[in-house]
């Protein structure tokens, strides 16, 4: 089997500016181009070069040509959403969406991975945590690429979200969505910044050393999916997405010990669950291990093992109006409808003076509930009341955990490492029946 191409949508904009470092050729017309360029939209054409084309495909002439986007997106609808330069190896290639100019990265499989692995975690993590993230970062990819072509083919069906009823949206997210490339390069696959954060040669002797080795579960390529912290407890697939079971990616308590842990999807053994802080793997603040799995802006969040966020009536109510286009007054109450084995919500209901609405799944409520999203759906919710009155004056949630919480927890597979964990017990670990197979 070859090395796998893909190809990576970086941003969607009016116009994108970008630099070429090197010698580029136009595919259409065999023109070279190098230094300061622009391309933008205009009747319905993308302009460039003081022509108009359909799409435009840029190769570089050399290897270590790159190519660098300005302003950049970068953590969408996240808390640390900004804007970056950041610079690209391979193909470059721009095409129409509605009324935007896509820029697309067309590059191999492995060089995609190098830069995955550093913008996903920093290059001094340990050669475990960086190996074991390399092999579910690629088995993920190529299981998309599959699930991909046997949707195409009409081997598998793409599960639908439920028709939104009156009175309840449940919604989840997937890379399936993206209709024009493979995938896209932020956290909604995987962050993916090219050649900008790749200053140490430790990642790529990595990514060469695990080259083509994927997990299996005996017959396919496992759909492999990771999270920043589990909050003690790893999540099981249908609790986020399809109600589509994985026995790889199921409830794993994220501790050295086989210790039973409480059933979570009982209220009030979540309620305990959360408001203590159990042993756990991801249950550290130790700042050389923290260091290996956050960057920069990650570094920005320290209370990810356990949270807590306030919120008065008024901004509740103000927020949860504009985030999902529904008035319902000021908030009554919000209510778990159910958890999922990590304790994570499930299905919320939020009760208002003048709506009530069943929302799902954790994606969604973490979205509704934030200006960005919440760290977690693992949440309970105290209502704060003044004398007098039988309206909330606002509420407070105790959260557990750092993203979905599914398969890989990255915080505690980096103490793991530390502790002397190689990356195939990492991978056991977090993702039971499974099997470490090289596909090229």
């Amino acid at each position: 089997m070859n090395i796998p191409v893909i190809t990576v949508g970086i941003m969607h904009a009016s116009s994108i500016r970008f630099v070429l470092c090197g010698n580029y050729t136009l595919l259409s017309t065999g023109e070279e181009f190098t230094g300061e360029q622009l391309v933008s939209l205009q009747e319905n054409k993308i302009y460039f070069n003081r022509q108009m084309f359909d799409s435009l495909e840029l190769l570089p002439q050399g290897e270590e040509n790159y190519f660098e986007l300005k302003e950049v997106t970068i953590g969408i609808q996240f808390h640390w959403e900004r804007k970056e330069d950041l610079r690209f190896q391979g193909d470059l290639q721009f095409i129409i969406a509605g009324k935007e100019v896509v820029a697309i990265n067309r590059i191999d499989v492995e060089s995609y991975l190098e830069s995955v692995i550093s913008s996903e975690m920093n290059e001094k993590a340990s050669p475990g945590l960086l190996s074991a993230h390399t092999v579910i970062s690629r088995s993920w990819l190529l299981a998309q690429l599959e699930k991909r072509k046997g949707i195409s083919s009409g081997k598998e069906v793409k599960e639908p979200c439920p028709v939104t009823e009156e009175r309840e949206i449940i919604r989840w997210y997937d890379r399936e969505d993206h209709l024009l490339y493979d995938f896209c390069a932020d956290d909604h696959c995987q962050r993916y910044q090219g050649i900008t954060r790749i200053p140490d040669p430790a990642i790529r002797e990595i990514v060469r050393k695990t080259s083509g080795e994927v997990l299996t579960d005996g017959r396919l390529i496992c759909d492999t999916r990771f999270s920043k912290c589990c909050g003690g407890v790893t999540e099981k697939f249908e609790y986020c997405w399809e109600p589509r079971s994985y026995p790889y990616l199921t409830t794993v308590r994220d501790n050295s010990s086989p210790e039973i842990f409480p059933d979570l999807q009982k209220e009030n053994e979540a309620e305990r669950w959360i408001l203590n802080a159990p042993e756990a793997f991801c249950n550290t603040a130790g700042q050389a291990i923290l260091k290996q799995v956050l960057n920069n802006y990650d570094y920005e969040t320290s209370d990810f093992y356990r949270w807590k966020i306030s919120y008065t009536q008024e901004v509740l109510a103000e927020l949860v109006c504009k985030k999902s286009g529904i008035d319902f007054g000021e908030i009554i109450d919000l209510i778990p409808v159910c958890r999922g084995t990590s304790g994570r919500i499930e299905k919320l209901k939020i009760k208002g003076k003048k709506e009530t609405v069943i929302i799902g799944k954790e994606l969604e409520i973490r979205r509704i509930l934030s200006e960005s999203h919440l760290y977690s759906s693992a949440f309970i919710i105290k209502k704060v009341f003044v004398p007098n009155q039988a309206t909330p004056s606002g509420f407070i949630l105790f959260g557990a955990g750092w993203g979905h919480g599914v398969g890989l927890c990255q915080i505690g597979a980096a103490v793991m490492a530390a502790r002397g964990y190689s990356y195939k017990q990492i991978l056991q670990h977090y993702l039971p029946n499974t099997f470490l197979n090289k596909l090229y």
